[in-house]
């Protein structure tokens, strides 16, 4: 009998993640607030329930979902961002309203498009709970989408998460024509940030150098489908933010992830001057070439 699964959200991301289950003849039911059936309804005895919303939207869908899940279901967060009020992580907001459930992170260099064109990925599923992620890794697996397990869900979902604010930064380098040498520069420092950040908060910094720390910055900072890098690309070109998101199709995640990151580090005084930065470009407070020169005038220190 093939696994039933769940998938809430019917965006880019959910449509790609129900097409990849279904080479394993899993049967994906994906639910969004359009949907004839109500979410009790969905998920209801399926193996493994998958988030695939929006952070704005991870709340709500919880709170929807309060008594109707067993604890024998897996949870998987396919979401890449910091709650605004709790300064959480989608995986620690599922783990505090279902204690006894197996969560799992899935995150990586994963382009919705290019992912349902079939072209070839790889990914990573993270939790505590080995089970639960082995179970998730073979629902995923195929000849062109490569899982591999990780035992770090904070690091995996930290890295995802802030990558998305260094590639709103990569995008204002290419919108502002500076070349290959400054993009290295900054994907270099970035992941600085990002492991400085993403040690404090408990993850492992051998999970920085993987697919969904490195890989899936990589591939964020260098594509003109993501959503984060059209941003940064679209303010280095002098349009005001409200302009470049008028535009976009669905969510940059980087943007709201940006204003709870600085909280954290300042509050926690965790150095992250790229982070700064992007802060200020998106409030206005600076242009894309002025954050240019505010970087490259710091003081000087070792790299190291």
């Amino acid at each position: 009998m093939s696994d039933r699964i769940t998938i809430i959200g019917a965006g880019a991301w959910g449509s790609a993640l129900a097409s990849l289950t279904q080479v394993n003849g899993c049967e994906p039911t994906i639910w969004s607030r359009s949907s004839d059936l109500t979410l009790a309804e969905t998920v209801r005895d399926r193996v493994a329930i998958i988030s695939a919303v929006s952070m704005s939207g991870v709340r709500a869908v919880i709170e929807r979902l309060q008594n109707e899940i067993e604890p024998h279901q897996i949870i998987v967060t396919a979401t890449k961002g910091l709650d605004a009020q709790t300064n959480r992580t989608p995986a620690k907001l599922w783990q505090t309203a279902f204690p006894n459930n197996p969560i799992v992170v899935l995150s990586g260099p994963n382009l919705s498009l290019e992912i349902q064109q079939g072209l070839p990925a790889a990914t990573v599923v993270a939790s505590h709970h080995p089970d639960a992620s082995n179970k998730i890794q073979e629902i995923f697996s195929s000849p062109k989408f490569r899982v591999y397990t990780n035992d770090d869900p904070i690091g995996v979902e930290i890295a995802g998460t802030v990558k998305n604010v260094i590639a709103i930064a990569a995008g204002t380098c290419d919108g502002l024509k500076l070349g290959n040498n400054a993009k290295s520069a900054l994907l270099t420092r970035g992941l600085a940030e990002i492991i400085r950040i993403g040690q404090y908060w408990g993850g492992k910094t051998e999970t920085f150098y993987g697919l969904s720390g490195l890989g899936d910055l990589l591939t964020t900072c260098n594509s003109s489908l993501s959503r984060n890098y059209q941003v940064g690309y679209g303010l280095a070109q002098g349009r005001t933010l409200a302009e470049v998101l008028e535009n976009l199709a669905g969510t940059a995640e980087g943007i709201n992830t940006t204003k709870v990151l600085i909280q954290i580090a300042n509050q926690h005084q965790i150095y992250m001057p790229i982070a700064v930065l992007v802060d200020r470009l998106l409030q206005g407070q600076i242009t894309a070439p002025e954050a240019i020169i505010a970087l490259m005038s710091r003081d000087r220190k070792s790299e190291y």
